[in-house]
């Protein structure tokens, strides 16, 4: 009987796993068509939060982790600059935090100006939105590893993730198209302001300790 629960858990989350690598490839690589099928999901936000964004989250702090303490920044004048193995792991954990909570909040800001750009509010529509547009987002810290043009992948990804976030206000929020723009840069720019004030927590709360090699 252990062995049938074990072998149907391990079938679900591989199944899961490779539903969660199809969403990642189609929200890259054909977000509008992807919309489509977001909208009619009756996936709930404890849902989405479960299978999709804390996997991407971890992904995103583990990657993280291994940039800044397994392989280090390199300097300018040279030698590495790493964050010990225990502070990088607590601020992995916080960042996965951080990454969870962020995604919340961005779904609770599209949810409340939606109105304003003559929108539908529906919380976990909203939170569609924010969770699969962050998406190059949370795989943006991988590019970090690169050794050369990490910081113009990253910096391309963000922008692509504001991309695929204009294509989902209209479908998922019933924005009219003409007013997809505003919305977009609205959202953004309370994003921006957000992702500020969480970094200065992080700051504040976190061992941000480095030493060089």
């Amino acid at each position: 009987m252990n062995v049938e629960i074990s072998n149907t858990v391990s079938a679900a989350t591989s199944q899961a796993s490779i539903g969660r690598l199809e969403r990642v490839k189609n929200i890259l690589l054909a977000p509008s068509e992807e919309w489509a099928r977001i909208a009619t999901e009756p996936a709930s936000i404890g849902q989405l939060c479960t299978l999709y964004v804390i996997p991407l989250s971890a992904f995103a702090a583990g990657m993280s982790f291994v940039h800044t303490s397994i392989i280090g920044v390199r300097l300018a004048f040279g030698g590495w600059l790493r964050t010990p193995a225990i502070t990088g792991l607590v601020h992995a954990v916080m960042s996965l935090g951080i990454g969870v909570l962020g995604v919340f909040m961005v779904g609770f800001i599209i949810n409340a100006l939606a109105p304003r750009f003559c929108g539908q509010r529906d919380q976990r529509q909203a939170f569609k939105a924010a969770a699969y547009s962050l998406t190059p987002a949370l795989l943006s810290p991988a590019l970090a590893l690169l050794p050369a043009f990490a910081t113009v992948l990253t910096l391309l990804a963000g922008c692509y993730g504001i991309y695929i976030l204009s294509r989902s206000l209209p479908v998922l929020m019933h924005a009219p198209r003409e007013r997809a723009a505003g919305y977009t840069v609205l959202v953004v720019s309370c994003t921006i302001l957000l992702g500020i004030l969480l970094g200065i927590f992080a700051a504040a709360t976190g061992m941000l300790g480095v030493r060089p090699h």
